[in-house]
C-alpha cells in the first residue's frame, strides 16, 4: 500500500467520522450527563464497537445485511429501541442525584462502556458501510490481509480520536455547569437527542 493510499483514506474517514452519527449523539450525551469521568469507558466502547462491526464486514456479514431484508430489519430495531431506552433514561435522570450514584463506580463505566459499544457495533449501516468503503483503498497487486489491517487498525485510531474529542469537549461544558436545573436542562436535550436517533435509526433502509 502506498503512503498516497493511505493519506487518502485517513482523510475520507476523518471525514465521516466527524459527521455526528448515533454514536456521536451518544457520546456526547453521556459526556454532558457523566462530565469528563465518562471519557474512557464511552471511547473504548466506540472502538471495541467499530472493531466488531468491522470484523463481521469481513467476515461477511456486510454483504448478507446488503441482501437480506429481514437481518437489516433486525438489527436496526434492536437499535433502535435501545436508544429511545437510553435517551428516555437519560431524559429522567435526576442530576442533584448523579453525583452521589456515579463517583468512582465501575458499574457506572460499565454502563457507559456497554451503551457506546451497543450502538456502535449493532448499526447495521456501520457494518455495510465497512464492506463498501475498506475495499476501495485495497491495492489488488499486493497481499489483502496486511492492507486490511493496516486500514482497519487506522479507522479503529480515528474513530477513537474523534470519539474522544467530542466527548472531552462536552465532559468539560457539564464540568463547568454546576447548576442542577441547567443541568437537567442539558440531560433532557441530551436525551431527546438520542430519541431522535433512535427516530431516525429506525427508518434507515437497506441500501439498493
Amino acid at each position: 500500500m502506498s503512503i498516497e493510499i493511505w493519506i487518502a483514506f485517513a482523510l475520507a474517514a476523518s471525514v465521516i467520522l466527524i459527521i455526528p452519527g448515533p454514536t456521536i449523539i451518544l457520546v456526547i450525551s453521556h459526556a454532558i450527563a457523566h462530565g469528563r469521568r465518562s471519557v474512557i469507558p464511552l471511547v473504548v466502547g466506540v472502538t471495541l464497537g467499530d472493531f466488531v462491526a468491522m470484523t463481521l464486514s469481513l467476515l461477511g456479514l456486510g454483504a448478507i445485511l446488503a441482501s437480506s431484508a429481514a437481518l437489516f430489519s433486525v438489527l436496526k430495531w434492536i437499535g433502535a429501541v435501545y436508544l429511545l431506552y437510553l435517551g428516555i433514561k437519560l431524559w429522567r435522570s435526576n442530576p442533584e442525584n448523579q453525583g452521589v450514584k456515579i463517583t468512582a463506580s465501575e458499574s457506572s463505566n460499565g454502563s457507559l462502556l456497554k451503551s457506546a459499544f451497543i450502538v456502535t457495533a449493532l448499526n447495521p449501516k456501520s457494518i455495510a458501510f465497512f464492506v463498501a468503503f475498506l475495499p476501495q483503498f485495497v491495492s489488488p497487486r499486493h497481499d489483502a490481509l496486511p492492507q486490511f489491517f493496516i486500514l482497519g487498525a487506522t479507522f479503529l485510531f480515528l474513530a477513537a480520536l474523534n470519539a474522544g474529542l467530542y466527548a472531552l469537549f462536552a465532559g468539560h461544558l457539564r464540568d463547568r455547569l454546576q447548576n442542577a436545573k441547567i443541568r437537567r436542562w442539558f440531560n433532557r436535550c441530551g436525551g431527546g437527542a438520542l430519541i431522535s436517533a433512535g427516530v431516525v435509526t429506525a427508518t434507515l433502509q437497506r441500501s439498493s
